[in-house]
This record gives structure tokens, sequence and C-alpha cells, in this order.
């Protein structure tokens, strides 16, 4: 009879691993904005317009008509989002059966460094090819290894890579269009703490109590996804444009392992079976849809020297309603309900051209969160944020300019109180911010 109960009751620290994907990253969820420079001084206002250079594979594909000749871009971004929980005096581990309740987990933000790289050429006068190599989506947190919700989150890693072949086709003067296709590769590391004398006294109604056993868990899986890109744009006057973007949800299953350390043996034949069952080491799976975007930009040229950009972006977050984790058996794991909701984000920017060589940038962005108050977790510590941002670009000659930007994302207090069962409180708030650097080279041959 214990070796059933045992079964049943002691999966819910695997949530505590596998509870979510999502993190401080530059822009809301675990989204990545940062694909150049020469937008992040403008706070990614008007990108889907500007086509100013061969990142527009990115924000509208159809801006590769306003490229002339061949051009490559290479931009480096560099990524800090600082994440600082405060315990409210609300958290604990007594559900999980360890002495040691811990402290705040230090700064759980970490530097991600952030390459792109794109490519322009010309077909015929009227189609444009190019090809983007960036990462749409991405996060890096880590808590100290002793820090009050160690059994709800430790370290959480997320990259991916697009590759992103495009064209953009005039079809008359005035009004172009753009089609791309994504293929992306995802790839998730996540670690948590494990309370096996939570899971000892779960499966035993509170019977066996056996304090402070506790061991590492890690998750670790892949997978290759298919999306597409579209846009058009629009040259409504000689000094203003319309850019129009889609950039399709991708659907991933996420293919790899869990393992955990330190697995404890009680001596008790049913008991120890159990634990080695619901802790084995071995394959698993999680499903993930990466959300659509839909993007609508302006860019004016008010005169010679000043040009007005703004931008309105929605993304479908709303797709994420559950994560569901599934062994290779295909036995559940868990499933976790996650309820985000879909988000606008808001900029507006300038450009002031000084002269031939010198350009300086400015702009602001709002920014809004996907994740609700009420399902706010210690792996995705996220708020709203405001982006103020500057930059400049410098012409090296006729051929070659070099990007800088800064942006400072003011991220609005997030509370927090999240009760998972072997896993304890974290009761609180996040003190966050994300500070952001690129710089880029853009050449003309």
């Amino acid at each position: 009879m214990v070796f059933f109960r045992t079964a049943a009751s002691i999966r819910f620290p695997v949530l505590v691993l596998l509870g979510a994907y999502a993190g401080g990253a530059g822009a809301s969820g675990f989204a990545l904005t940062e694909q150049n420079a020469s937008g992040l001084g403008n706070a990614y206002a008007g990108q889907a317009a500007s086509a100013q250079d061969a990142s527009t594979v990115f924000f509208n594909p159809a801006g590769l008509t306003h490229l002339q000749g061949n051009q490559f871009v290479l931009v480096g971004n560099l990524l800090y989002p600082s994440a600082k929980f405060q315990d409210n005096g609300g958290s604990g581990v007594a559900a999980a059966l360890q002495s040691n309740k811990g402290g705040n987990g230090g700064d759980a933000g970490d530097l991600i460094p952030v390459p792109d790289f794109y490519y322009a050429r010309d077909i015929t006068p009227d189609l444009k090819f190019g090809l983007g190599l960036n990462s749409p989506f991405g996060l890096s947190t880590n808590y100290d290894m002793n820090w009050v919700g160690r059994f709800q989150a430790l370290k959480s890693d997320l990259k991916t890579v697009d590759i992103n072949p495009s064209l953009g086709f005039k079809v008359r003067d005035g009004v172009s269009l753009g089609v791309g296709l994504n293929a992306m590769r995802i790839d998730a590391k996540l670690t948590s703490m494990v309370s096996y004398s939570a899971a000892i006294a779960g499966a035993t109604g509170g019977t066996v109590l056996m304090p402070n056993l506790s061991g590492a868990s890690r998750m670790s899986g892949g997978d290759w996804g298919w999306g597409y890109n579209l846009g058009a744009l629009f040259d409504v006057s000689p000094v203003t444009r319309i850019g129009l973007a889609y950039r399709s949800r991708v659907n991933m299953k996420l293919d790899g392992s869990l393992s955990f350390d330190n697995v404890p043996i009680t001596g008790n034949a049913p008991l120890d079976a159990g634990l080695a069952a619901t802790f084995g080491n071995g394959p698993a799976s999680a499903r993930l849809t990466l959300p659509d975007s839909f993007s609508a930009s302006v860019f004016r040229k008010m005169n010679e020297r000043v040009d007005l950009l703004a931008d309105a972006s929605w993304t479908h977050w709303g797709l994420f309603k559950e994560l569901k984790i599934d062994r290779a058996n295909g036995s559940n794991v868990i499933t976790t309900q996650e309820n985000w909701r879909d988000t606008w984000r808001v900029s507006l920017g300038m450009n002031y051209h000084q002269d031939a060589h010198l350009t300086w940038r400015c702009g602001l962005a709002y920014d809004q969160a996907p994740v609700p108050d009420a399902t706010r977790t210690a792996r995705i510590p996220d708020n709203d944020r405001t982006w103020v941002a500057l930059g400049l670009q410098y012409a090296l000659s006729d051929k070659a300019k070099l990007d800088a930007g800064y942006a400072h994302l003011f991220v609005k207090s997030a509370p927090i109180n999240n009760t998972v069962a072997g896993a304890g409180t974290v009761s609180g708030s996040y003190s966050d911010q994300v500070d952001i650097l690129s710089v880029q080279y853009t050449r003309n041959f």
C-alpha cells in the first residue's frame, strides 16, 4: 500500500524543477527584442518601418527593398537583468522539512551575451535576399545555493538560435512585401533542490519523518521548430513610411532528461521503490509554444536633421496556459497552470543627424509583462517595464558605419506569494531592473 501512495504523492518535487521556462529578459516574458544596436538607441521604436540596415530581416523583411547593394551587419549585445528578492517574513521551508530557512538569494540576474548577424544582397533591382542569425528568446537567472526558495528554483538557462532566410520584393512604387522562414533551435537547462524529506512524509501520510534530506535536480532538453515572418512596407509620402510585420508562433517539444542527486535509501522496501521510480534518472519531454507577434511602425522624416519613429507591438503570450511534463513512457510528471496573458509594447524614438557622419538617437518604451501577480514564481520574477534609451551612429566611411546603444529598463516591483507542496513558500517582492549595451558594425560591399 505504501508503494502506491509513494508513486502518487511524491511527484510534486518535479514541479519545483520544471515549473517554468521563463524569466527576466530584455523584453517581457523571455523574449529578446535586442536584435541590433541601430534600433536600441530608439528603444526599438519604428523598427518595422525604419529599414535602416540588414537587421530589417528580423523586424520586417519588406524593408530589404530599401537597401542598396550587398551588406552585412555584426551585432554584439550585453544584457544584465537584475532580480533581487526581499522576504517579507512569510517565506519558509517548513513544508519541505528543512531546518535551514536560507537567505534572499542574492542577485538572480546574470550577464547574457547575445550576438546577431545579418546579410542582405540584390537579386534583381526589385527583389532582395536577406539572412539573419539571431536569438529571439532567452534567459539566464541564478540564485544562491542556500536561498529560501532553493526548492522552487536555482538556475534557469534558455537559449535559442534562429536561422532566418528572407526575401523582400517591391510590388510597385511605394509598396514592398517580405517573407521569411524561421528554423529555430531551443535548449533549456533548469536546476533546483528537492526535499526528499517532504516526499517521504507525503508518501507515508506524515508517519515517517526524516528531516533535512535533499538533493539537486536537473532538467535539460532541446528541439528544432519551424515558423515564418511576413512584412509589408508602405512609402505613403517621400518622408513617411508605415511598416507592418508578423512573426509566427513556433511549436517545440523539448526532448531531454531528468536527473536527481543523493536519492535516499530508507530501508523501507516499498518506500524506496517509490522514491527510485519517482526520482529515477531518465528521458522526459515538455511542449512549449513560442508566441507569435505583430508590429505596426511609423517612420517620419521631419526635416533634414530630425526623424521621428513610433511603434506598437502585440505578443501572443496568452498561448502559455500550462506546462505539461511527461516521461518517455507517456506518464505525466506534472501539469502546471501558467495562465499568461497577451501583452502590448509601445515606443517612441527620435534621430538627430548632427552632420554627415554623426547621428544621435533617443527613445522611450513601455512594455507589459505577461505574468499575472497570482501566478508569479521564483523562476518568473517579471513585471511591467519602462525603457529609457540613448544611442549614436558614426559613419566611418561611405561604406562602413558603427552604432552603439544603451538602455535602462525600470521594472515595476514584482510581488510574489507562491506556495508549492514540498517546496515551501516564497513570499515577498522583487526589485528588478535591466541594463542593455549594444554595438554594431555595418558594412556595404
